[in-house]
């Protein structure tokens, strides 16, 4: 009967606990209105307002740049470590589930001594081997929802974690497509100065003949040298500028820079589009970065502490119970010997003194303030970061139009002089000037498709896209 009656207790402390947990129940954070209209800068002929495409990468339709980016989802360290924090964080999540379960504990000793008169009991020498073995079990009434807020907090942490992952997954396909670019657009901006060198090594030649036909002088020849061996001063960092985008594509495709594949340097271009950038709208670049996500979640497994605190100014109820046997042979202890056993409730409350559980509860209560402002400062920062980096790429693209020009220009205008000069119509100092301009309008022009490839990919970045295929894949 008594029997009966505890387990009734039991029966009914856990119906109390479906009624729910104390603390505050999660609600998700409003972003503003504003936040899911057309961006600013999508009236751009350079993108357009359909959907973000995952894997963006792939309109660029260059096989090795996908090829280094699926390289990198597997063995990059970066995200090693973020697929490491979520492993742990889902061993946590574990061992709050387990809180719901009843908790076991197996006791076994053997023991020899001398016994005192009071400790004997009879049939026990006063010097014997003394053996003892127990199971106990007990099992947390989740009255006030400490367990239950405790798991909801933990699986907002897995979530958070995995949104984590993703976030490096985008920085990973990002940065790889940039280091892919720059090396691309060093050999590119190489080949552009080798080029203008060779040209100004004409003029030389040519300036050299007219010095030896007496219609030149040495100070013409100078300047022209002076010249050529500033071009070829150039050549040596953007040589050194490529090495470094080939090493750190290496690292980020998780080899040694001796091990990265010949082919990851074979391009002598930057990257180019052939297609306006899809960009979509504020509300799906919300719902699809993984940045917003992780602070939405990380707002929601805060709030969840919170009740976990708050359970502690009230009782812990627990039910437990333990049988046992204490003998001097191990046949006294798996036979007839003595058994011994207990059941019942216990209650444990830190009462009258719950100063350090309500500062807890304060403490909690600060987190989850400190990670709404974090989530709304999240949002804002991933719209300003996505329209500048459409005004960005927008502006270069419009740059570039005008360098065109004027490279061009300058190559009329050097090919006229040199031209001249053979005729004898200008001096040598007129072709330099004409060289010297030429060289700066293709050193600015490949320096600007360069820049146009940063802020392409910058813009991809900011999009948030390139987590979701990856994560299938993983």
């Amino acid at each position: 009967m008594k029997l009966l009656r505890s387990m009734g207790l039991v029966s009914l402390l856990a119906l109390a606990a479906c009624a729910g947990g104390v603390g505050p129940d999660y609600k998700r954070p409003e972003t503003p209105s504003s936040a899911a209209r057309p961006f600013i800068g999508s009236a751009s002929p350079a993108v357009s307002t359909a959907e973000t495409d995952n894997q963006w990468w792939r309109l660029y339709r260059d096989p090795v740049l996908d090829g280094l980016i699926a390289d990198a989802f597997a063995a990059n360290r970066d995200l090693a470590v973020a697929t490491a924090n979520l492993t742990r964080a889902r061993a946590l999540l574990r061992e709050a589930g387990a809180g719901r379960l009843p908790q076991t504990q197996i006791d076994a000793s053997g023991t020899y001594g001398r016994r005192s008169a009071i400790q004997r009991q009879p049939g026990i020498e006063r010097e014997d081997w003394l053996y003892d073995a127990g199971l106990s079990i007990s099992y947390e009434v989740d009255l006030f929802g400490r367990v239950s807020r405790s798991i909801e907090a933990a699986r907002g942490d897995v979530a958070a974690e995995e949104a984590a992952r993703d976030v490096a997954r985008v920085a990973v396909a990002a940065e790889t497509a940039r280091a892919y670019a720059d090396a691309g657009a060093a050999a590119e901006r190489l080949a552009v100065a080798e080029r203008t060198v060779a040209l100004v090594e004409q003029t030389l030649d040519l300036t050299n003949r007219q010095f030896e036909a007496g219609r030149g002088t040495r100070l013409e020849v100078s300047r022209v040298v002076a010249l050529r061996d500033q071009q070829r001063a150039t050549l040596p960092p953007l040589r050194a500028e490529r090495d470094a985008a080939l090493f750190r594509l290496a690292t980020l495709t998780g080899r040694t820079p001796a091990d990265l594949p010949a082919e990851a340097g074979a391009r002598r271009a930057t990257l180019r589009l052939d297609q306006p950038i899809p960009v979509g709208d504020g509300r799906a670049l919300l719902a699809r970065r993984p940045d917003v996500r992780a602070a939405e979640r990380r707002l929601a497994a805060e709030t969840a502490r919170i009740g976990v605190a708050t359970a502690d100014l009230y009782p812990r109820i627990s039910f437990g119970g333990s049988i046992g046997s204490t003998g001097t042979s191990l046949s006294d202890m798996f036979g007839a010997g003595p058994l011994r056993w207990l059941l019942g409730p216990l209650l444990s409350w830190n009462f009258p003194n719950q100063e350090t559980a309500r500062a807890r509860v304060a403490a909690s209560e600060a987190s989850t303030a400190a990670a709404l402002a974090r989530f709304d400062g999240t949002v804002l920062r991933a719209l300003e970061e996505t329209e500048t980096a459409l005004s960005r790429y927008s502006h270069e693209l419009q740059r570039r139009t005008e360098l065109a020009s004027a490279r061009n220009a300058a190559e009329t205008a050097a090919r006229i002089s040199r031209v001249q000069l053979r005729e004898g119509k200008v001096d040598s100092l007129t072709v330099l000037d004409a060289e010297r301009t030429l060289a700066a309008a293709e050193a600015d022009l490949a320096a600007s498709d360069a820049r146009i490839a940063t802020a392409q990919i910058d813009l991809f970045r900011a999009l948030g896209g390139g987590w979701q295929e990856a994560a299938r894949a993983g």
